[in-house]
């Protein structure tokens, strides 16, 4: 049977429905008295489920044990059901947090295996040898596994984030000119005007100037200014999110990606039911999906229909990055849109993430926030200063922070790869089918490559002297929130500077702390990381 994995899974009901039906015709034709009242069809099925039954004795309790390549691999001793494996952990904690406590207490080269639903493996990669090897020198040979990607494939189409192969290899070329960094500091000036806008807005709304310790949710207000910022940066369109808190754009992708009960009770399901008989289920959350994907794409084809005709009167193209690629002439108008949806989607969502971390880890630091803000004062003396990338950029507390936000709560905190081949990974032979886990909030925590602080937030890893860019570790494979190689997050750049933008304003106007400083933080699963009862804060406005 091979690796046991989802696809193999469903691939195998073609062979066990050929052969029962044949192994029913032939009982029927030879031993009619073993057959099931001499019926083709009810033989058929009773020999089908014996198949189904042996199948998943073999592939649940017999194969990862006794048959697996994979067994020999250093195992999670914690939580191993003897049916479930390590499901239990996985399902009941947020997303990434065992990973956490298992590449610290597992002894390993490089490779961790655990078992989730029904004993199906999963190899948790730990060290920069295996990233590296993964992520870079055989990229290729391990994709996302397509089963899970179906949904989102649904709403965003197969843009640069889906895409796989030759497809993604054309893609990234075409649209990396458009985020090399002599574009992305001409958006600066943007990213600080939302940046402002945002801060502005939260005084006027929430009256900060005329009550004391105002309580505010930063998480939406987080979201609402990237997907702005996103909307100008990234596609030369106001969306007017930070205005209007209901505006059809915020709203669908408020609903598409705050995963519901519904939802998480659907992607289970994708494990028994094939994914096509899930989609067209008529339910409220397809319903959901549907009319969100309609409202989405519509908008980002009007976009791309505005840009064309702009460029087709030869007008001057702005600077963001969906102009830049329409100028280069190597995308058609459906890949465009599938781009304008994905960034849309990927860049709102990680910055939301990121800010909303931000102010978690400043408000249980108020020594670090205090520093920073004095640091942001000293080179911007007001809030309606012009600003560029000389400004931030030369502000290295302000780099150390963000750096120092994102290694410790990576937006996303975990991402799977599947073996398309045959393979090996240092060494260790990999069967086709066999699922990767990739979790930054692992690696970035890990104390054999972070050292016995790890888990400590300290922006001043980032500030001794050639440290700037590693934070100490002594590989780049350490760092994990934008990922390596190929598949390298391609808007790094643009998430850097937009976050430390957000983050200088924001504390260069507002003094603040959690509104309840010992509330547990409860985080939400999903693609990002988010608390799931929000971030509340009580600000106070500062002399700036």
């Amino acid at each position: 049977m091979g690796m046991v994995g989802p696809t193999t899974f469903w691939s195998s009901y073609t062979f066990w429905t050929g052969s029962s039906i044949a192994a029913s015709i032939l009982a029927i034709n030879t031993v009619p008295e073993y057959t099931i009242g001499q019926s083709i069809a009810k033989t058929a099925t009773t020999i089908f489920f014996a198949q189904w039954i042996v199948y998943s004795i073999y592939s649940v309790l017999l194969y990862p044990r006794f048959f697996s390549p994979l067994r020999d691999l250093p195992m999670v001793k914690e939580g191993n059901h003897p049916l479930m494996g390590q499901w239990y952990a996985i399902t009941g904690e947020p997303s990434g947090e065992p990973m956490r406590r298992w590449i610290n207490n597992t002894p390993n080269d490089g490779l961790i295996r655990y078992l989730g639903l029904f004993n199906r493996e999963r190899i948790l990669l730990t060290s920069p040898k295996v990233l590296a090897e993964v992520l870079n020198t055989k990229n290729y040979e391990f994709q996302r596994p397509q089963l899970l990607l179906r949904g989102i494939m649904k709403i965003l189409g197969v843009g640069l984030l889906l895409a796989e192969g030759d497809d993604h290899k054309f893609q990234r070329k075409g649209l990396t000119p458009a985020f090399a960094f002599r574009h992305i500091k001409q958006l600066y000036p943007v990213f600080w005007s939302k940046s402002r806008e945002m801060v502005k807005t939260i005084e006027d709304v929430e009256l900060v100037q005329k009550k004391p310790n105002v309580e505010i949710e930063i998480g939406g207000w987080a979201s609402r200014a990237a997907l702005d910022i996103i909307g100008v940066g990234g596609m030369g369109q106001h969306f007017n999110s930070l205005s209007d808190p209901d505006t059809e754009l915020n709203k669908t992708y408020r609903s598409v990606f705050s995963p519901s009960r519904q939802a998480q009770i659907l992607g289970l399901l994708t494990f028994f039911i094939p994914a096509w008989i899930i989609e067209n289920l008529p339910i409220k959350r397809n319903e959901d999906i549907m009319a969100a994907s309609k409202i989405a794409r519509d908008t980002s084809f009007q976009l791309v229909k505005q840009k064309k005709e702009r460029l087709a009167r030869k007008e001057k193209m702005d600077a963001d990055i969906i102009s830049i690629a329409l100028e280069s002439g190597q995308f058609t108008d459906e890949k465009l849109v599938d781009n304008v949806m994905t960034f849309l989607a990927a860049g709102h969502e990680t910055t939301g993430s990121a800010l909303t971390w931000s102010m978690y880890l400043l408000s249980k630091h108020p020594e670090v926030q205090t520093r920073l803000r004095q640091e942001v004062h000293e080179h911007i003396n007001h809030l309606d200063n012009e600003i560029n990338d000389t400004i931030i950029d030369g502000m290295p507390y302000l780099h150390a922070v963000c750096q120092e936000v994102l290694r410790v709560y990576s937006p996303v905190p975990m991402t799977l790869r599947e073996a398309v081949v045959d393979t090996s990974i240092q060494g260790h032979y990999i069967p086709k089918g066999s699922v990767l886990m990739i979790c930054p909030w692992a690696v970035n925590k890990s104390e054999e490559l972070w050292g016995p602080d790890a888990s400590e937030f300290n922006p001043d890893r980032w500030m001794k002297p050639g440290m700037a860019n590693s934070g100490g570790a002594t590989s780049n494979y350490a760092f994990l929130t934008f990922l390596h190689g190929p598949r390298s997050c391609i808007g790094q750049k643009f998430a850097t500077a937009e976050l430390a933008c957000l983050l200088a304003a924001f504390v260069g106007k507002f003094e603040f702390e959690m509104t309840y400083p010992d509330e547990e933080i409860i985080i939400k699963g999903g693609i990002t990381a988010r608390p799931k009862n929000g971030m509340r804060l009580n600000l106070k406005p500062v002399d700036w």
